[in-house]
């Protein structure tokens, strides 16, 4: 009897051992799920036009069934978040922040993190002058900006319109032209470091004194030149490209210059480091480089990345590349902050 009760005791112990492996290999593989393999919403960051990354978003959405949440706030308040955030990150993707160089600088920070969509895996990190990716798989580019002048039609002829950087400085423009501040403006600082990179620092602070005093106004906003120049109150205006042909768009009297040599930069996407749902967030990156987000990035006037998406502007990846200035990352990333304070005292 003993021995028939010990044999029972030993079956159901067996069956109740095996029944909690079988259990905690259901719990490690419930486990596993938890950052983002099942069908939890994705967290965009964007400081990109809020109803643009709503386009996007919804896009996503009707294609895979997916939520995705998108933040809007600008990029140097995004960053801070995420920084704030770095114990538990609340975001999975960040995308757009004027061009490469918030993510060159966010990947010491630590809080992005490698993954590049198969789609771009074959892509140079360099084309033409133009970095198409981080070297390390930090961020990818998904469209094109390049910086230059905007102009009032019925102010500015073709003919007569800027078409390079000492062009600015020609006395005709004296009081017509406005550039955003430096000290404040992400766009105007990449205007300032790259013409620094091609004539050194000396020959740069004398340009842009020049260049000050051609000015009615330095305005903060990275925009804010370009609608000036659509309501007349300049003549000229430097910024991206989108920004003039968002207005010509709206029928207003604006068109664009690239200039013989500028800065084109991508505006990329990358994954946030430690987000709740990576898998989402790669998901999406690999939307962002397919022909559905291609096209409403194009449509918002951006230049596709996808060659097999056609630009709704005059410009494309073809016809720039040859205007694109070499930028010096490394440089770039040193001297990024120096450059903005010196403005300060030297110009303002």
């Amino acid at each position: 009897m003993k021995k028939k009760l010990l044999s029972l005791f030993s079956s159901a112990l067996l069956i109740g051992l095996l029944a909690a492996c079988a259990g905690g290999e259901e719990d490690s593989s419930s486990s596993s799920s938890e950052k983002g393999s099942n069908n939890d919403p994705i967290t965009l960051y964007s400081p990109e036009t809020p109803d643009l990354t709503k386009e996007l978003a919804a896009k996503y959405e009707e294609l895979y069934g997916q939520k995705v949440n998108v933040h809007y706030a600008g990029t140097n308040v995004l960053v801070n978040q995420m920084m704030a955030e770095k114990g538990n990150p609340q975001a999975d993707v960040w995308y757009g922040g004027g061009g490469i160089l918030p993510f060159e600088s966010a990947v010491d920070k630590g809080i992005i993190t490698q993954y590049i969509p198969e789609r771009a895996e074959d892509w140079e990190v360099v084309e033409n002058g133009i970095k198409m990716k981080h070297e390390d798989g930090y961020y990818v580019g998904t469209e094109l900006f390049v910086l230059g002048f905007a102009y009032n039609t019925e102010l500015v002829s073709e003919e007569e319109a800027p078409k390079t950087w000492e062009d600015l400085l020609d006395p005709k423009w004296e009081g017509k032209i406005q550039f955003p501040n430096p000290a404040a403006s992400g766009t105007a600082t990449l205007m300032v470091l790259s013409y620094m990179m091609q004539h050194g620092e000396d020959a740069g602070w004398e340009y842009f004194q020049k260049l000050a005093e051609q000015a009615n106004s330095i305005p903060d906003s990275g925009s804010g030149p370009t609608k000036a120049v659509a309501m007349g109150e300049a003549h000229i205006a430097v910024g991206f490209d989108f920004m003039a042909y968002e207005h010509q768009a709206k029928g207003e009297s604006v068109d664009f210059v690239v200039p013989d040599k500028t800065p084109i930069l991508v505006n990329p996407a990358s994954l946030v480091e430690g987000g709740p749902n990576p898998e989402g967030g790669k998901k999406f990156m690999d939307f962002m480089l397919e022909e559905e987000a291609q096209q409403i990035l194009a449509n918002w006037y951006h230049i596709p990345i996808n060659p097999e998406v056609e630009s709704k502007t005059p410009l494309n990846i073809d016809s720039i590349r040859e205007n694109a200035v070499d930028l010096d990352i490394d440089w770039v990333n040193e001297n990024y902050d120096r450059i903005r304070n010196e403005w300060k005292s030297k110009i303002n």
